[in-house]
């Protein structure tokens, strides 16, 4: 991939609307970002936050829902991230995001989680004002050890997630030029903290109980479709579904062609307006 190649264009669906706000008044949109500074003694963290909602509903129009979404490891809400809140936004549904710490706009050492619990925290933290990764490769036991010592070290070696995630050539090339996108090595810390939390909550698959979709593409090599899999089983939820999707890839939202993205669209949106307020009529 060359220089020119991924080169940052101002936004992610090129020059043309020339604003955001023209981008989302031509697919039935609306949208605002601002800073979330987090409620903490120890000292208040400041997240870049987005939200979307319906065009032309006005500040008293009731959406059909509120939709909390949340990015993954490296990735940001500013980038291709939109396109399903867009989406979903058009559909009727009033969406919150904040990059996470150390992630996009947000403050803190790029690509540094030292601790998801206080993350999960901080977005909950704005939500509630808004009213998964193991590697493949084995990790030896003196990562650990360093870990303690140089946590913020981008020392640990990983594959190239974009060519594994992203399925269209052209489309690779887009998520490339995200300005925001972390493409160095994982930072141990990180990836210690990512462990952690995926042992912790395999082991407690049991314990959900709140109605869920899991959509994965069975192609996934950036997450583990096994997993989802257990998750369906495990849950004690009694409303409960999962879509397997055959040979997708991770990014099945943004990275496939236009007919497998449109089907996972249309599950989502027929999953979420089974369980929610009917779509407003005109």
């Amino acid at each position: 991939m060359t220089q020119e190649d991924t080169q940052a264009p101002v936004n992610f669906w090129g020059e043309h609307p020339a604003t955001e706000a023209e981008y989302y008044a031509a697919h039935g949109a609306e949208g605002e970002s601002s800073y979330f500074s987090t409620p903490d003694d120890a000292g208040a963290r400041r997240l870049f936050t987005r939200s979307w909602r319906p065009a032309g509903g006005g500040a008293g129009a009731r959406p059909r829902a509120l939709v909390f979404m949340v990015h993954g490891y490296g990735n940001d809400i500013s980038w291709t991230f939109q396109a399903t809140a867009v989406f979903l936004a058009r559909s009727g549904f009033a969406c919150f995001a904040a990059d996470l710490p150390g992630h996009g706009r947000s403050h803190g050492l790029q690509a540094f989680v030292p601790d998801l619990e206080v993350a999960v925290a901080d977005l909950l933290a704005f939500f509630r004002i808004s009213d998964r990764i193991r590697p493949r490769w084995p990790v030896p036991e003196i990562l650990t050890l360093v870990s303690r010592f140089a946590p913020t070290l981008p020392i640990v070696p990983t594959a190239d997630l974009i060519e594994k995630s992203v399925k269209v050539p052209a489309k690779r090339l887009i998520a490339a030029r995200n300005p925001m996108r972390y493409n160095g090595r994982p930072r141990l810390g990180t990836v210690m903290e990512l462990l952690r939390a995926t042992d912790e909550l395999g082991a407690r698959l049991g314990e959900v109980t709140i109605p869920f979709l899991v959509v994965h593409g069975s192609a996934d090599e950036g997450t583990d479709p096994a997993v989802s899999g257990a998750l369906y089983e495990a849950a004690a939820s009694e409303d409960k579904t999962i879509k397997m999707y055959d040979g997708m890839l991770h990014s099945m939202l943004f990275g496939e062609p236009e007919e497998n993205i449109e089907r996972v669209r249309g599950d989502i949106l027929a999953w979420l307006s089974e369980r929610c307020t009917p779509a407003a009529t005109s």
